[in-house]
């Protein structure tokens, strides 16, 4: 019985044990940068709206200088997710999450001043670029492969075009004291940064000229980090809107990617907290507005995790789901501790069985003896000797060496026993003294 109980407290302590494991709140880092920016405070948002909700899946910041930091942090293991730029390399551990935001490329001349170019003619097309000063906003090497790709396309030679890239905290000012020709700004349609750089580049008046990309789709087709977008009319605002038509150009993600071998559960977790709390974070924050869902094609740029899959098609594993398996293995090892511990129990009572059976035996045989005595005497002894009998056997049922079916047999037994002694004493009692002691001599001669 001991045993028994101990292997039931042990499967209900593992039980237990796997069940406060599966429930305690995951902590995953991810990896994101630059400090200060946008990217930073959507991330920072999400970890206080977990923390506040008592999410399952709770995330841990971890600062870097930039999108191709946070690669290399995810393929060195260092963090769980990360936010990486869809048109740098993509670790191959990396499986999408999410899609962050959508970023384009916006390329634009100010009016007047430097933006006529400096051979005097008006810079309209990417292919008159050569020979002109471009500024990218933004320190990254990315934007400056951004800007190959697309004179490349028009078949103009980077090392013919000057590259000048300036901090984000100095766009506007760069911008306005016209320190090149041509800009280039890489982020959301509805980015502040870019904004405030073309209005920078009209506070004097004068409308900008935006530069269409018409090969978007022939890029795209040729880098498929790269899609197809449009600029729509008025997206940066001012008064002509700016741009005044819709603008042909490039986009590019950034997303969200855990790394390869995440657990599907808890990415599935992490997926359905970011979808819910992103409707939270509106009012505050409207770039979490921009937060989709990955592709999940299996031909994608960048294969989605099978967790955010299962959760985005409807396939989300229960508790039941992912440890039925479990629990069902533990019952049965359950039962069979049961069983073994009762076999166990029964092995250890089959002396004490053996010695029951023996003294059942006994009060059968004393019933015969019981029929043939010649004096009260001798019953007296036989019943002194079946009460024995009846604390042993009483015994034996306590400690669980015999059940009730023995039990039950033996009282019948018992009761046979003592009907046979008082037949026995009522014959003796009519017979004369002297015919009692004259059959115990006969049987004594013939034994």
């Amino acid at each position: 019985m001991f045993i028994v109980i101990a292997g039931i407290l042990a499967v209900v302590g593992a039980l237990t044990g796997a069940y406060y494991f599966a429930m305690r709140p995951v902590v995953l880092k991810i990896a994101v940068g630059p400090p200060n920016s946008d990217d930073l405070k959507v991330v920072q948002a999400l970890t206080q709206a977990f923390s506040q909700s008592h999410a399952s899946v709770r995330l841990r910041p971890v600062p870097t200088e930039g999108a191709a930091q946070s690669a290399q942090a995810l393929a060195a293991g260092k963090v769980d997710l990360a936010i990486v730029r869809g048109d740098l390399e993509v670790p191959k551990n990396a499986q999408a999450v999410a899609t962050l935001r959508k970023n384009v490329a916006v390329l634009w001349v100010p009016p007047g001043g430097k933006g006529k170019g400096r051979k005097g003619a008006k810079i309209t097309k990417i292919s008159q670029l050569a020979g002109h000063k471009v500024g990218i906003i933004g320190r990254t090497p990315a934007n400056a492969n951004l800007l190959k790709v697309i004179l490349h396309q028009y078949g103009v030679d980077a090392s013919k075009v000057e590259i000048v890239q300036v901090p984000i905290t100095e766009a506007a000012e760069a911008v306005r004291n016209q320190r090149a020709d041509v800009y280039l700004a890489a982020g959301p349609i509805n980015s502040k940064i870019t904004a405030d750089a073309i209005a920078a580049a009209t506070k004097d008046g004068g409308t900008p000229t935006f530069l269409a990309i018409d090969s978007a789709e022939a890029i795209a087709q040729n880098h498929p980090e790269y899609e197809s977008t449009e600029i729509p009319a008025g997206a940066f605002g001012g008064s002509p809107d700016r741009p005044e038509d819709e603008v042909k150009t490039i986009s590019f993600n950034h997303h969200i990617v855990a790394r390869k071998g995440l657990s599907d559960s808890t990415v599935s977790a992490f997926t359905h907290q970011l979808f819910s709390v992103r409707q939270q974070l509106l009012s505050e924050f409207p770039l979490a507005a921009k937060i989709e869902t990955p592709d999940t094609d299996k031909d994608a740029a960048i294969p989605a995790h099978p967790g955010a899959a299962a959760f985005i098609n409807g396939e989300e594993k229960t508790f039941l789901d992912r440890y039925s398996d479990y629990i069902w293995w533990s019952l049965m090892a359950l039962s069979a501790m049961g069983s073994a511990g009762a076999w166990f129990a029964g092995y250890l009572k089959r002396d004490e069985r053996t010695i029951n059976t023996s003294l059942r035996d006994r009060l059968l045989e004393m019933i015969t003896i019981a029929r043939k005595c010649d004096s009260t005497e001798e019953l007296d002894q036989l019943q002194a000797e079946a009460d024995e009998i009846l604390r042993n056997t009483l015994t034996c049922f306590e400690d669980g060496a015999i059940e009730h079916a023995a039990l039950t047999a033996f009282n019948i037994a018992l009761e046979q026993f003592h009907n046979a002694v008082a037949d026995r004493k009522l014959i003796l009692m009519s017979m004369p003294a002297n015919l009692q002691r004259t059959g115990a001599q006969l049987r004594a001669a013939g034994t």
